[in-house]
């Protein structure tokens, strides 16, 4: 954490900034090492270029940011107490006054904002956005070690829904297996709802699991994620449930061919444009592109979303350290979606997929 509190100093300080006003609950634990769900209250996080940075949360949280490992200052507050009238006064003794401001302009509220303009009136405000991305955008040692482990919990989840199917089942009931399976070994966060979908369903790429009782014949796609200390892992699996029609063992084959062709590009030096494009030809070419609606990947790290954003338009070449998806999809209504989605790591070699469950259509009786 020091170090990239560092690097964020030193950009204040290059770029005359007198603050930095971070409350986005990624970008929180990236700096603190504390992540919480605050609700409605105010957690943030000032750092200044010539000053020790202070975090601001209720009281109810200021033990749980200290276990986080958050030795700096704390601006603590109750429910009766106004938070804003304390950071005045704290930013007001460490004379921060009349520059500039910068803020998280994609995750900054209305409401949020008004709080800081009354709070700091005479400042002008920056985004921050991009420092923020660039430094989340190259993962270390010890952030690698985090998502790979989170990548095998998702494996896991994957191999309780397949073993969970079962004529009479719903997607719900199996969904239920899946996190309560998933709970027992430690995991109290999913990254994202988790989707199990069958039939008709699946054709839907962010579907809602429902009461649908599961039937032979169809695809049963899951798509899941955990959360492991702060770090995000997302898989997408799907299999046959019965016997399946050539249809649907072609559209299957398609998206796996998609899938591996395109892992053989991810490389140092990759424009990631390149790598959507290469499984949108191929999906193309099977006669299934206007069923691929979404692009191949994003990135993974303390956000399930995140850049890089892997679509057709991004000039951004692969670096070391990157972490993504790679998740191509084909969606025909009335026959069912297929989806195949791995987590990705680029390195000195190539690249590592984090994931490992097995992509070979599996019929499950």
């Amino acid at each position: 954490m020091e170090q990239r509190l560092s690097y964020l100093k030193q950009h204040l300080q290059q770029n005359d900034i007198g603050m930095a006003f971070i409350q986005g609950k990624a970008n929180l634990f990236y700096f603190t090492g504390f992540r919480c769900e605050p609700h409605e209250r105010l957690v943030s996080l000032m750092v200044f270029p010539n000053a020790e940075p202070c975090l601001v949360c209720p009281n109810m949280e200021v033990s749980l940011a200290k276990e986080a490992g958050w030795q700096l200052d704390i601006i603590g507050y109750s429910d009766h107490e106004n938070p804003w009238e304390k950071i005045q006064q704290f930013t007001s003794d460490i004379s921060f006054q009349g520059t500039m401001l910068g803020i998280e302009g994609e995750l900054l509220s209305f409401s949020r904002a008004e709080q800081l303009k009354n709070a700091f009136p005479l400042t002008e405000w920056t985004k921050l956005d991009n420092i923020f991305m660039d430094l989340r955008l190259i993962k270390n040692e010890k952030e690698i070690s985090v998502l790979r482990e989170a990548a095998k919990l998702a494996d896991f989840g994957v191999e309780v829904g397949v073993h969970a199917l079962q004529s009479g089942r719903t997607e719900m009931e199996i969904l239920s297996m899946i996190e309560f399976e998933l709970k027992r070994k430690g995991i109290s966060e999913m990254s994202f709802g988790t989707l199990v979908l069958s039939g008709e369903q699946s054709a839907n790429p962010h579907g809602k699991p429902s009461m649908k009782t599961i039937q032979k014949g169809e695809f049963i796609l899951f798509d899941l994620g955990v959360v492991l200390e702060g770090y995000c892992s997302d898989i997408t699996r799907t299999v046959g449930f019965g016997a399946i029609s050539d249809e649907q063992q072609k559209i299957y084959n398609t998206v796996l061919k998609a899938q591996l062709d395109t892992l053989e590009m991810c490389k140092e030096g990759t424009i990631l444009g390149e790598l959507d494009r290469k499984a949108r030809s191929i999906i193309t070419d099977a006669g299934y592109g206007d069923f691929f609606p979404h692009r191949i990947g994003h990135g993974l790290g303390t956000e399930v979303h995140e850049l890089p954003s892997l679509n057709e338009n991004n000039s951004d070449v692969l670096k070391v350290g990157m972490c993504f998806t790679i998740e191509p999809g084909i969606y025909v209504p009335s026959v069912g979606g297929v989806r195949i989605e791995d987590d990705v790591l680029i390195t000195t070699d190539g690249y590592e997929c984090l994931t490992a469950y097995p992509k070979e259509l599996q019929m499950i009786k």
